[in-house]
């Protein structure tokens, strides 16, 4: 047995209230971030994803799945049952419910979107989370902000910027145009939605099927405006119509397609800070569509 498993033991015995006993393990595939598998003990089957890079990546996503649970949402959200952050020397764990894999057919694309507008209905009065969450690796701010533009320009895009600039990402030029583009989110954006849970990071990698109910993994979540949910869906594609009309039918967005690629710069903007590569192009001619 190795080191993760011994303590992920130990943590499960103290969860449940009872000792187990981890009897097999199965490595699972899909991620770049963090080691996965499922693991089979004398109290049933969990998920076990691990890192050892310091940081708070399994507190965080315990966070964010818990609220996504308690939203009220139909979606499948899976339960956390332990975790432990990583540090100097020793690696973290998250420990979850294992999702039994399942078959997107039937209505499970306008179940998905029925259930995110579900979602989206958990609100509160400020954007922002009760904690910073992470985007991949990427740490995101979350502080209490009255106003989504403010939100979005200071927490989002200009914090993206900022590590982008520290890391030699963007040049002074590329900076300054970015800068101009944020200048203009007060007439380009939207502020009028009540600050609305979102998943935060919602590719097709993330979306599961429990059976035959839409699971949503990885959570990148904020309290922020769900628009910004739609900017990662149709950034590399993978939901249907379907999905966004069953959306639209419980919360109707309108105008969203218009702003959506300021959306989408978000996301740009981390994978070209995480990869480098394309994606600082990708990012600079979406800017410059607005300075």
């Amino acid at each position: 047995m190795n080191a993760i498993d011994a303590r992920v033991e130990a943590a499960l015995s103290a969860a449940l209230g009872h000792p187990v006993q981890i009897t097999s393990r199965r490595a699972l595939g899909g991620g770049c971030i963090n080691e996965a598998a499922r693991i089979e003990t004398d109290a049933g089957p969990y998920f076990v994803k691990s890192n050892g890079t310091p940081g708070a990546l399994f507190s965080a996503e315990a966070a964010g799945l818990t609220a996504m649970r308690a939203s009220g949402t139909s979606l499948a959200i899976p339960e956390v049952i332990a975790h432990e952050d990583p540090r100097p020397g020793a690696a973290g764990f998250l420990v979850t419910t294992y999702l039994e894999p399942g078959r997107r057919d039937g209505d499970f694309d306008e179940a998905l979107g029925r259930g995110l507008a579900e979602l989206h209905a958990a609100t509160r009065d400020t954007f922002g989370f009760e904690r910073d969450t992470y985007c991949g690796t990427t740490v995101q701010p979350n502080p209490s902000v009255v106003r989504w533009v403010d939100f979005y320009r200071a927490h989002r895009i200009g914090h993206q910027l900022r590590l982008g600039v520290r890391a030699g990402v963007y040049d002074s030029s590329e900076a300054k145009r970015v800068e101009r583009a944020m200048a203009r989110f007060d007439d380009l954006l939207d502020d009028d939605h009540a600050p609305a849970l979102i998943h935060g990071d919602l590719w097709s990698g993330n979306l599961h099927a429990d059976g035959a109910r839409p699971a949503l993994i990885d959570p990148a979540v904020a309290y922020a405006h769900p628009e910004m949910e739609l900017g990662m869906m149709t950034l590399f594609g993978g939901f249907s119509r379907r999905t966004y009309d069953a959306y639209e039918e419980v919360r109707p967005l309108e105008g969203w397609r218009e702003r959506n690629p300021l959306y989408q710069l978000y996301h740009v903007m981390n994978h070209a800070l995480l990869f480098g590569g394309g994606y600082v192009g990708q990012a600079m001619s979406i800017v410059g569509r607005y300075a």
